[in-house]
This record gives structure tokens, C-alpha cells and sequence, in this order.
């Protein structure tokens, strides 16, 4: 794993929704037993893993904490929740601009 905003940010929301936070290497066999699985990263941001070597995680759909997690996710990130850890810059802007293509 390599460290970034996203995987920091999606560690803090697991905290915030009271789920158990450890960090550790695993052998990639315990993947084919997992319930559930996902990436996170910048184009990712949080992308569940529906299977391994052609192994289904889980019930090989997206699972309810994965789910959890995204939703508080996009919640902060399209602002319909605060952002309680103050991870956006706020930019003033003096008036309406058009977006142009």
C-alpha cells in the first residue's frame, strides 16, 4: 500500500463509523476468504474488489461496509455532510462564472 489523501481520509472515516482500523500485511490467500475488499486512491477513490484471481470476495458484490464507507465518502466530498476535518481549502469566488467546455 502506498500512502495518500484518500487512503488517510477513508481510514478516518472508518474511524469515525466506530470500525476497527489495522494496518498489516497479509498473505494474499486471506483475500480469497475476505467478506468484502476495495481500492482507494485518487481516480479510485473508494472502488469495491468484486474478485480475486477470478475468486468472488465476498458474495461478489459490494458489501455493507464498503458501502458505509463510500457513502460517508461522497457525502463530504459533494459537501451534503461538514467537513469535519477540514480537508477542502475553501476558495472565495466574488461572483457566479460560467463553465465553458
Amino acid at each position: 500500500m502506498l500512502p495518500g489523501i484518500t487512503r488517510d481520509s477513508i481510514l478516518q472515516i472508518a474511524r469515525d463509523l466506530n470500525l476497527t482500523v489495522t494496518e498489516q500485511v497479509i498473505p494474499r490467500e486471506l483475500l480469497y476468504i475476505a467478506d468484502e475488499a476495495f481500492f482507494t486512491g485518487t481516480a479510485a477513490e473508494v472502488t469495491p474488489i468484486r474478485s480475486v484471481d477470478k475468486i468472488s470476495v465476498g458474495k461478489g458484490v459490494t458489501g455493507p461496509v464498503t458501502k458505509a464507507i463510500q457513502k460517508e465518502f461522497y457525502a463530504i466530498v459533494n459537501g451534503e455532510k461538514a467537513d469535519r476535518h477540514t480537508w477542502f481549502t475553501p476558495v472565495k469566488v466574488r461572483a457566479k462564472q460560467p463553465v465553458h467546455a
